[in-house]
């Protein structure tokens, strides 16, 4: 559904884009559209925090009214940059247009998982959004109050020609014109080609890292990490192609030292330092003689006993019924159980509530499952399975104090809920998590602030006339194709990363290139687009950008297919 509502949103933005993008350099409306499409952006993601655990259909279309207001808001906002900027400054106006973006999300996201951390996933994240709407909103008023509106592209149309009309006829005839604009054309179809895989590389990240074995308190500090550390590379990339930056020389050492120090001393590192501080990740569990090792399991896998009175298995025919591809078992006795043999240490149970559902409890090993109430007193966990309409795929985890072999057991409760109809139970299965590894943040962070404190050394010592005479040509282009560079890198890294120093390195990596790449790009499209018709070409550079973020992730989807792992899959990035 993620994919499918994402897909839906970036069909709309793309068939509106140009079109709208025309319209605004005909009637003068570039502000008018981004107040628009920033209005509907702030609305659709402040409803956000109406969506809750099972609200797959109101979030779908929530997220996809959101999407076309950020995204479309977003080709407006673009498209002032060739009437706000000079043309020799375009491109450290739009750096620094990054870099204050990375400023203001990383604190926003900082701020977020504060919530998230202080209220629960579920409420943090909804607020978060509530937070996001606002922020967004608030830091939107300078555009509208300080830059002026551009002039229109033509002064009046012809009597009893239609805005709407004129705007395809213009865009036809631009389609005709090609030729005109042979360079912007080519480095539209450039730009589809190497943003695919940028985006695709930003968008996964999360769900590699995840399959990687890595937690979700580490998939968000990576993210902080990034915002902030976006920040200054961002300006550096800025002022690489600037020729009144007389500090050129240096800059490009240092970037160039990165590239090359931050795998070496990140692979080394993950060799031969302590496993305690470098997070080598470690192998599934295996299967042990009827305990289950690392994966997931059903309701009608072998691995799970059902005990009592169980009705017939609900099949996941349709996911708006059951959540999900997955199949349900409901209890037709109160105290029927559940046991599951596995090998590791922490189980995940998926589970569903409903109005007829009740109480059920986890034991392990024969043992209450400890856990904290609101006051931080140690209780048996019980989980009461009601709610007045069904929702599927909730989860539970449970924890064992060390690896190894043990009987995971759910049973029902006499006691249920005054509300539910029976107190019966509804199980789906249960997920044996990897092993986790163990590794040292600060430690790591230490260790990345030390390699760039002697890439300064080294870039103001000895680079900077090494590279001297490289500088010369390193214009916009170029500085682009050095990103690219570094993301191959960082492609080919990612398939072989077999450690939590390694991710935490190659997170540095991302975060030098992010901005620095898809800012360069966006000033020399401006640089090459006519400014009175910025509107329309910046609403094609928005069709190609959301064509290249369906392309990416579909390419990526079908390595997985393939070759069973991600790990090819970001490999896969670099062709």
């Amino acid at each position: 559904y993620w994919s499918l509502t994402l897909s839906v949103a970036l069909l709309i933005t793309a068939v509106l884009s140009p079109i709208l993008g025309t319209i605004s350099d005909l009637m003068r409306g570039k502000k008018r559209f981004l107040s628009i499409f920033v209005g509907i952006g702030v609305v659709g993601t402040a409803a956000l925090v109406l969506v809750g655990t099972g609200d797959w259909l109101l979030a779908s279309a929530v997220m996809i009214v959101a999407r076309i207001g950020f995204t479309g808001a977003n080709t407006f906002y673009d498209a002032l940059l060739p009437h706000v900027a000079r043309e020799a400054d375009q491109d450290a106006v739009s750096t620094r247009g990054y870099a204050m973006g990375y400023l203001g999300g990383g604190l926003l996201l900082a701020i977020n998982v504060v919530m998230i951390f202080q209220l629960g996933f579920e409420e943090g994240a909804r607020w978060s959004f509530l937070s996001v709407a606002l922020w967004w909103a608030l830091f939107s008023i300078p555009i509208f109050r300080q830059v002026p509106e551009p002039p229109a592209a033509v002064a009046k149309l012809a009597d009893g020609v239609h805005v709407a009309t004129a705007s395809f006829q213009r865009i036809w005839e631009t389609l005709k014109d090609a030729r005109r604009y042979r360079e912007l054309f080519k480095f539209l179809i450039a730009f589809l080609i190497y943003n695919d895989a940028i985006g695709t590389i930003i968008g996964v990240a999360a769900i590699y890292g995840t399959e990687l074995g890595f937690s979700a308190t580490e998939l968000i500090l990576a993210l902080l990490l990034v915002q902030f550390v976006g920040i200054p590379f961002s300006l550096i990339f800025g002022w690489l192609p600037s020729r009144t930056k007389t500090r050129r020389p240096f800059y490009l050492a240092f970037i160039l030292f990165n590239l090359v120090a931050l795998p070496v001393v990140g692979m080394v590192g993950a060799q031969v330092l302590p496993q305690s501080l470098t997070g080598v990740l470690l192998p599934p569990y295996e299967t042990v003689a009827e305990a289950v090792g690392t994966g997931v399991y059903s309701v009608q896998d072998a691995a799970v006993k059902l005990e009592g009175g169980w009705g017939p298995v609900v099949a996941a025919d349709d996911p708006a019924e059951t959540g999900g591809d997955r199949a349900y078992v409901v209890s037709r006795d109160p105290l029927a159980g559940v046991t599951f043999h596995f090998y590791g240490q922490e189980v995940v149970i998926t589970y569903n509530s409903g109005p007829d559902l009740g109480q059920w409890q986890a034991l392990l090993d024969g043992e209450p499952v400890w856990t904290e109430d609101a006051d931080g007193a140690a209780v048996p966990l019980i989980i009461d399975a009601y709610s007045a309409a069904p929702r599927y795929g909730l989860t539970q985890m449970v924890a064992a104090e060390e690896a190894g072999e043990h009987l995971l057991q759910i049973i029902g409760l006499e006691i249920r809920n005054p509300a539910s109809s029976s107190g019966f139970l509804s199980v789906a299965g249960f997920e044996v998590l990897a092993p986790v590894s163990a590794s040292s943040l600060p430690a790591i962070l230490g260790l990345i602030l030390a390699v760039q404190a002697v890439g300064l050394v080294f870039a103001w010592l000895i680079g900077q006339r090494l590279v001297a005479g490289w500088v010369t040509g390193l214009d916009t282009q170029r500085s682009i194709l050095l990103a690219l560079v570094v993301y191959s890198v960082i492609a080919v890294w990612g398939f072989i990363l077999r450690s939590t120093i390694e991710f935490w390195f190659l997170a540095w990596m991302v975060a030098m290139v992010q901005g620095g790449s898809q800012a360069l790009s966006r000033s020399l499209y401006a640089t090459l687009s006519p400014a009175s018709k910025s509107g329309e070409f910046f609403g094609l550079f928005g069709v190609m950008e959301k064509f290249s973020a369906f392309l990416g992730p579909l390419i990526f989807a079908l390595a997985v297919a393939l070759f069973g792992s991600s790990r090819p899959a970001i490999l896969a990035l670099n062709a």
